[in-house]
């Protein structure tokens, strides 16, 4: 629970016919952002790895035969087909002919930022790591690490030298039914980060709607969450704009996104990736956090993360 980076399917297989694990790995520098999405998932015994890609102008999805999947934990590190994926780096050799898909390169990471973690609350699940039978899952691997490096993506050569990046992983049966998403941390101001997701959580015969939210602002983080009686004051969703208030005793974070079209990706139902989301790494984001009603710290970033499935 305390390095939810690791492998989880290795204890979990035995329990779960219907199963996925998925990790993301999202890169940013100026006006350039890519994320990959490494994972497997099990329906019914049915076995399969995939990487997914999401670009500022398009996805990709390329599935692998299973036994093309190994996972180390000391050191950490994941390999689908060729591409290798850690906490230290990416190695991608990516190749679809299909989708005419060609992606290789090396980017190297460094000063991984992590959230604040005891023993109640090993990660951004809070107490709720401790419960086996959550649908989903969800870690903070790195708010925010320094990159360097450059990939080919079909000719195209994205340089990501002094650029940053943001990693989390998601492992369980299915993605909740309704939730929303953001993440950003290429704001105007560099030491500043955010990770924002509410979802409605099935519990046992009940569900409630959950909140996690981390704000790191120079070195400090601000948590916001269900678990220590944080509030979602506001929760605004149109067709242009997503407008979010969190308030947590004297404290409060408000958030606006603008609502970008994003692209297709598959998530998992039961195991199976079928269900298309659409994601977007080309928001905007303005948040503005309080303390008693004065301002600490306001900040605008480009290159965010959005996903809305409702």
């Amino acid at each position: 629970m305390k390095n939810p980076e690791l492998f989880q399917g290795k204890n979990r297989l035995r329990y779960y016919k219907n199963y996925f694990e998925g990790w993301y790995f999202k890169h940013s520098n100026n006006d350039l952002s890519i994320s990959f999405i490494p994972g497997i998932s099990i329906k019914n015994g049915n076995e399969q790895a995939f990487i997914q890609v999401i670009t500022k102008d398009t996805s990709y999805c390329v599935f692998y035969d299973f036994d093309e999947f190994t996972f180390s934990a000391s050191p950490f590190f994941i390999q689908i087909g060729k591409s290798l994926f850690s906490k230290d780096k990416i190695e991608l050799d990516i190749n679809d002919e299909k989708q005419n898909l060609s992606i290789y390169g090396t980017i190297l990471y460094s000063n991984i930022q992590e959230i604040q973690k005891t023993r109640m609350s090993p990660n951004i699940m809070g107490p709720f790591s401790h419960v086996p039978f959550m649908e989903c899952n969800h870690g903070i691997l790195s708010m925010k690490h320094k990159i360097d490096g450059k990939i080919t993506v079909n000719e195209d050569i994205y340089n990501f030298n002094n650029g940053h990046g943001y990693i989390e992983k998601d492992w369980g049966t299915s993605f909740p039914k309704t939730y929303l998403w953001c993440q950003a941390n290429s704001f105007k101001e560099s030491d500043c980060s955010l990770s924002f997701a509410t979802a409605n959580i099935p519990f046992g015969l009940f569900s409630f709607r959950g909140l996690i939210c981390s704000c790191i602002v120079k070195g400090k983080e601000y948590r916001f969450a269900t678990y220590n009686n944080s509030k979602l004051v506001k929760y605004e969703i149109t067709d242009n704009t997503i407008g979010i208030l969190l308030k947590k005793g004297t404290y409060s974070l408000s958030i606006k996104c603008d609502n970008v079209k994003g692209f297709k990706l598959l998530s998992p139902v039961k195991g199976d990736m079928k269900k298309p989301i659409f994601e977007t790494i080309n928001s905007v984001i303005d948040m503005t956090l309080k303390k008693q009603g004065k301002v600490i710290h306001s900040d605008t970033s480009i290159n965010a993360g959005l996903e809305i499935v409702r």
